[in-house]
């Protein structure tokens, strides 16, 4: 009898919400009003076969194997996925069931519109964050009345909306100064390929050139004449003496001169001391030291005296100080030949011919030179196992010029790589590599440097953890609240970034993290959590990803307000 009562209440209040408003009985919501405006029959929404009088909506009866039928009240709750199981769900013919409705709606006038779930209809709960005006507890079950809070939450909502809103304009704002940084980056890169492709061009040339100079040093040295071991020559032996001399004079002269301008500067510094007693110090303190020593300064200060350094004059002693492999003034190696004695000076024909016959006589001599040893005749130069300088100069210059090159290529691979690498939509992150941000978490300090590394540090100090390297870019879909600062993942596709192989973990893997982003004002970890042994998750705010979020605000916004 008393379910019977109950029951005749909730047809009574269906037929007064009938009555009010036809075409949107309680429950439905705008986009679902369409399926019942027809005033003599209903048709499940699913099930369009089975018809249905529009008194038996919201009759507390499930009619529509959809549940559509019930839109207002928990009749139907069962059909949901929240609902709990139950052993007669089990049955074949409720393996396929299916609700219609995403739930009650809720109109929330002055706020944002919502569902909640039919199993919280008429549960004696206020759902306050979902159903603001209390109507989904119409039946007032118990006795419960929920109030309408719509104007409160709906102002403080458009509140933190407007902040939120703010936020998400600066993050635009500064998402595009970020892809114009890293426009610039790139341009960089590009134009560093030009020159390194020009530079390549040009160490092939040299490397080229040294080759060919290196060929003609040895060929130089295979043909050397066969000379005594002896000390050299006499002219040799002067020349090096007098080379020393020179040298040990050059070395006396720089330090006599950084003797003087030490001294320069210490005059100067005592000047200036001087100067600053004669101008602070008190005329009428009767102190006879005091008064001698100021008219001795103004008598020293008023001499005619030359100048304590002089510019031409530093300028001839800087060109005589230079060594003598940069003034080029005495060419030594033209007269420092040790290995050449007094008599070699006389096989020298070719010293003696017209220059313009010189060269090419000399050429005959050395080739013929190289034709006898290389057929035996004569034996090639042997002067105790010791190459020329020459000859060593031109190997070191052209290996030089190859490691400069090999050096050139290397660079030139590495930027080629870089433009390919996946920087992200408008190839944002470009402008963030290497950037790191940070977040105390308990006795932990964690550590994200964009695209290259997570780190975990204690606070106590100790060694670092790397929680690991960059390997690639990715996408997951998640499905969260987002709080009242803003501070949330929300709902949708977001971007993610997959750090691995990072420090080996005891008795288990190397250690990773995924890093998940949603749009943010500034770089900012929000979240750190270990899903499982050694497997990370950072949840991060930054404005790099907001486009590409398109602006979701996840559950805590959508809709439209119905004023």
């Amino acid at each position: 009898m008393r379910q019977f009562a109950y029951g005749l209440l909730l047809i009574t209040a269906a037929h007064s919400s009938l009555g009010t408003e036809v075409s949107r009985p309680r429950g439905v919501s705008p986009e679902h009003a369409k399926f019942y405006k027809a005033a003599e029959v209903f048709t499940c929404i699913s099930n369009p076969s089975i018809k249905l009088s529009p008194s038996q909506i919201n009759d507390d009866y499930c009619d529509c194997p959809d549940g559509s039928d019930e839109p207002g009240t928990s009749a139907c709750s069962y059909l949901s996925d929240l609902s709990p199981s139950y052993a007669s769900d089990l049955s074949s013919d409720n393996d396929s069931r299916s609700i219609a409705l995403p739930g009650y709606y809720c109109k929330n006038k002055g706020h944002q519109p919502g569902y909640v779930p039919f199993l919280s209809v008429n549960d004696g709960v206020c759902d306050y964050d979902l159903c603001c005006d209390g109507s989904d507890e119409w039946a007032q079950v118990g006795g419960l009345k929920c109030e309408n809070r719509c104007k409160e939450i709906g102002k403080e909502w458009r509140k933190h909306d407007e902040q939120r809103k703010k936020a998400l304009n600066a993050a635009g704002k500064k998402r595009k100064e970020l892809i114009a940084e890293a426009g610039r980056l790139r341009k960089q890169v590009e134009d560093r390929l030009q020159s390194l492709e020009t530079e390549i061009q040009a160490s092939v040339l040299k490397v080229k050139s040294l080759e060919a100079a290196l060929a003609d040093a040895e060929k130089q040295e295979r043909g050397k004449v066969v000379r005594s071991t002896g000390k050299g020559s006499k002219v040799g032996t002067l020349v090096q003496l007098a080379k020393d001399r020179i040298e040990e004079l050059r070395e006396s002269l720089l330090a006599v001169r950084d003797g003087r301008d030490n001294a320069v500067a210490r005059v100067t510094e005592l000047e200036g001391i001087l100067s600053t007693f004669k101008t602070e110090y008190n005329p009428n303190f009767n102190d006879e030291g005091v008064k001698r020593a100021v008219r001795n300064w103004e008598d020293y200060a008023a001499r005619d005296k030359s100048a304590l350094t002089n510019d031409a004059q530093d300028r001839d002693l800087d060109e005589i100080s230079k060594p003598d492999s940069e003034t080029r003034i005495i060419k030594w190696s033209d007269w420092e030949d040790g290995e050449k004695s007094d008599v070699d000076l006389l096989y020298n024909i070719e010293e003696y011919l017209p220059e313009a016959v010189r060269g090419w006589v000399d050429q005959k001599l050395r080739d013929l030179r190289i034709l006898l040893i290389e057929n035996g005749v004569i034996a090639a130069s042997k002067d105790a196992g010791t190459e020329s300088k020459s000859l060593t100069d031109a190997r070191d210059a052209l290996k030089a010029a190859q490691d400069g090159q090999t050096n050139l290529h290397n660079e030139l691979s590495g930027h080629k790589d870089d433009l390919n690498k996946d920087y992200g939509t408008d190839d944002v992150f470009r402008a963030l590599k290497g950037q790191c941000v940070s977040k105390d978490s308990g006795e932990y300090n964690y550590e994200l440097c964009w695209l290259d590394k997570t780190t975990q540090k204690s606070r106590k100090g100790g060694s670092h953890t790397g929680m690991g390297n960059f390997a690639r870019m990715d996408s997951v879909t998640v499905d969260d609240d987002v709080p009242a600062d803003g501070k949330g993942l929300g709902s949708g596709v977001r971007v993610a970034l997959r750090y691995e192989n990072g420090q080996h973990c005891w008795n288990g893997p190397n250690r990773s993290t995924l890093v998940v982003l949603a749009c943010a004002e500034q770089d900012e970890i929000w979240k750190i959590t270990e899903e499982e042994k050694c497997v990370y998750r950072m949840e991060v705010g930054t404005p790099a990803v907001c486009d590409v979020q398109n602006n979701s605000q996840g559950k805590a916004g959508g809709g439209k307000d119905e004023l």
